[in-house]
């Protein structure tokens, strides 16, 4: 795909790995709109995106909705075609991470996270595919993770959300395959974003010591293996060697994954035994 004037939509784009993304277009020419909640964050972020531009006649509008809530956010994105044209690119990067033990997190944490990060994609797609579909032309951009691929320990809410995505791309990928637009999934590892940061204040220590045996990315090289991906019509994208592994062989791989992060987590829990064992208990002063 040929990057220049055509109207890239990116949800979760004023931060993170969606607004490194707009940034990437940017440079090659593309009108951008980002859509996130923050209105002075997305302001912020559309002055960064304006910087990178090619040209300074590129268009960059950033428009404030949530993407849980399907009438708001399906308004954002009519006002986005009003304003620049319709969309050549839909990526969903919005999303959120809040890990911690089963038992300790509430159910609005689950539905709230299958809100935004399932159904906030699937909302942008309803309101954006059928126009790509009347044109015959297009991408589809859904971000995935790595936890979308096998489950962690920690990642309760999280997971089931990315692999939902998943099975939605899967199962409209034999739909597209003839309709001119094309379909993309994509599988970051960890990526040093504000989301995982917020991430690291919930982790329990057994996630942390799993998450520290693989390699952080930056937010702009998982923007750049995207736009190579979107360029070569790949249907999986996956930044590094380890998530193109777990992504062609997840299922042969899990038993051993399976197996090795048992023993980290086992590892990690018999640390903390031992250091509460070693804290002297507090005893009140008479």
């Amino acid at each position: 795909m040929d990057f220049e004037q055509r109207h890239a939509i990116i949800t979760g784009g004023s931060s993170g790995i969606g607004k490194a993304t707009a940034c990437r277009l940017a440079s090659l020419g593309a009108q951008i709109t980002i859509i996130a909640r923050n209105p002075n964050q997305l302001a912020l972020a559309v002055q960064d995106i304006e910087a990178a531009r090619a040209t300074p006649q590129q268009q960059v509008i950033g428009l404030s909705a949530d993407v849980a809530d399907h009438l708001a956010l399906s308004q954002a994105i009519n006002d986005a075609i009003a304003q620049i044209g319709p969309p050549d690119l839909l990526i969903t990067a919005a999303g959120i991470a809040h890990p911690g033990y089963f038992g300790d997190i509430g159910l609005d944490v689950f539905e709230r996270t299958m809100a935004v990060n399932y159904f906030g994609s699937l909302y942008a797609l309803k309101t954006v595919l059928p126009i790509m579909q009347k044109r015959h032309q297009g991408h589809l951009v859904l971000l995935s993770s790595g936890a979308g691929l096998i489950g962690l320990f920690g990642y309760t809410p999280y997971s089931p959300s990315k692999f939902a995505l998943r099975g939605l791309a899967e199962s409209l990928r034999g739909e597209l395959r003839h309709s001119g637009v094309g379909l993309s999934i994509v599988y970051p590892p960890d990526t040093d974003t504000p989301q995982l940061q917020a991430e690291n204040r919930t982790k329990p220590q057994e996630t942390k010591a799993i998450t520290a045996t693989a390699a952080l990315w930056s937010a702009e090289q998982v923007a750049q293996t995207i736009i190579k991906g979107i360029q070569r019509q790949q249907f999986v994208i996956t930044p590094g060697v380890e998530m193109t592994l777990l992504a062609k062989l997840h299922s042969i791989l899990a038993p051993a994954l399976n197996g090795y992060f048992d023993r980290i987590v086992a590892r990690t829990q018999a640390k903390m035994l031992t250091a509460d064992a070693a804290t002297p208990p507090h005893i009140n002063p008479p």
